[in-house]
């Protein structure tokens, strides 16, 4: 069982929703755990290490390598220490605090996630020791996921951790996408965008990644060993864009000038000579099929809305609620009794004080203000990682039955909503939903479940 507080979810509202919305979220958690994924595509079959459809020879290797650091790493480094055991050399990966777990070959170390910390930086700097001790002859498996930005964080001279710090905490609050956040991060960085497989050069790498990115961009799921496409004049935009570029550092925006005049610190583009192979083993398009899957075998029509939904959360809710109840109306353009699955990844835009919250739990409160007294729509959205935001809660669930539910708890849903507080509304409303470690981390997944009256 993932989701830990099932009885209390089901112990209100629509039970019947509820139980198909939960029953789909955690079948399609399972089918993309990343330790399975990994026990998937590597073995050893005699002398030979295989990895996809590459094949290596084990006498011919050197030394064995494990690197990583994200919100899906640690099951991917239990899966290789399975696999590999005792030929493991070194190795090194960073979690999100609360992950850890003791393995016997690799050293694990927790850090802060979403607002980096000095324990990530001495992680980091661990991991560039372990790369370059890395030599010709040698594998360096690396295991980059989401949430690595923050979690091995190594600023370049002149840019201090708490320089990383602000610009993390002003861009995750701007509304800016992962994209437009990493550029910036990246050309502040001594690892990412590529320049740790420089350190790893002339070894081998095997990346193994986790997408928690639309689109996949290998660039922004496993950063620190392919070759970038973003440059400093993104950086720089992404800041001037969110009205940032005056309230960060002068000695960030000092750098980044620096860079759109100076070629020689910019990102790796090209990685000629260098063996690098990258595997996608898992992504938000895999979890969303799953869903559907499950949904399917319960007997439902079911359908994959878009795994790529951006936007500002409570308003994505609003949106996908109007659809919920055209089809509860009128049966367009999908007929009832059916699921509805989306994925990617929404934002919240933050401006001054705020509460606690993720969201996915504004998407749910924001859908619920438009489905009141519906007998037949339940939806429930989480983050696949276990943890919406800086919370500990996976997301949250709603019905027809839960502003009333609110009013008569005296709670403003609207207002909490507004000021970004949706943590304390799910507590109280029993609606937030917590989730085992999940083993994966592939952006968020949203079910709508439309039955008949």
């Amino acid at each position: 069982m993932i989701i830990k507080n099932k009885d209390e979810l089901l112990s209100h509202g629509n039970i019947k929703g509820r139980k198909i919305a939960l029953d789909i979220l955690e079948h399609a958690l399972e089918a993309v755990n990343s330790y399975k994924a990994v026990k998937k595509i590597v073995h050893i079959n005699d002398e030979n290490l295989i990895v996809g459809h590459l094949k290596f020879d084990l006498s011919k290797i050197g030394d064995i390598y494990v690197v990583g650091t994200g919100k899906a790493t640690m099951p991917i480094g239990m899966a290789l220490e399975d696999i590999l055991a005792e030929r493991i050399r070194d190795g090194l990966i960073i979690v999100k605090r609360g992950q850890k777990r003791k393995l016997k070959r690799i050293k694990v170390i927790e850090a802060s996630h979403p607002i980096p910390d000095e324990a990530g930086l001495e992680g980091a700097k661990e991991i560039v020791k372990i790369a370059k001790n890395a030599k010709e002859n040698d594998l360096v498996f690396s295991a980059i996921t989401g949430g690595s930005s923050a979690l091995a964080p190594l600023p370049v001279d002149g840019i201090s951790l708490e320089d990383k710090v602000v610009v993390t905490d002003l861009l995750l609050k701007s509304g800016a996408v992962i994209q437009e956040i990493n550029a910036v991060r990246k050309h502040l960085s001594a690892i990412k965008g590529g320049k740790l497989a420089k350190y790893i050069h002339p070894a081998e790498i095997v990346n193994l990644t986790v997408s928690d990115v639309i689109g996949d961009p290998l660039d922004y799921i496993t950063d620190l060993t392919v070759p970038d496409t973003s440059t400093f004049e993104d950086a720089v935009f992404a800041l001037k864009k969110y009205g940032l570029w005056e309230k960060v550092s002068n000695s960030v925006r000092t750098r980044l000038e620096k860079g759109l005049t100076d070629p020689s610190l910019e990102t790796p583009k090209d990685f000629t000579g260098m063996k690098v192979h990258t595997f996608v083993i898992s992504n938000n398009e895999a979890v969303c099929a799953a869903a559907k899957n499950r949904a399917e075998e319960l007997g439902f029509n079911s359908t994959i809305l878009s795994t790529m939904i951006e936007g500002e959360s409570r308003e994505a809710g609003i949106v996908l609620a109007g659809i919920a109840k055209d089809i509860e109306k009128n049966g367009r353009p999908f007929k009832p009794p059916c699921v509805l699955i989306s994925g990617g990844e929404t934002t919240v835009t933050i401006e001054g004080k705020h509460g606690e919250g993720g969201r996915n739990q504004e998407f749910v409160l924001g859908f619920s203000l438009k489905i009141d007294r519906s007998k037949n729509i339940t939806v429930s959205a989480i983050d696949t990682d276990g943890t919406d935001g800086p919370t500990d809660i996976a997301g949250g669930i709603a019905d027809g039955y839960t502003l009333k539910r609110a009013k008569e708890k005296d709670i403003d849903v609207y207002g909490n909503l507004m000021k970004h507080n949706v943590s304390p509304v799910l507590r109280d409303l029993k609606d937030a939903v917590y989730t085992e470690p999940t083993g994966t981390n592939v952006m968020n997944l949203r079910v709508i479940v439309i039955g008949n009256s």
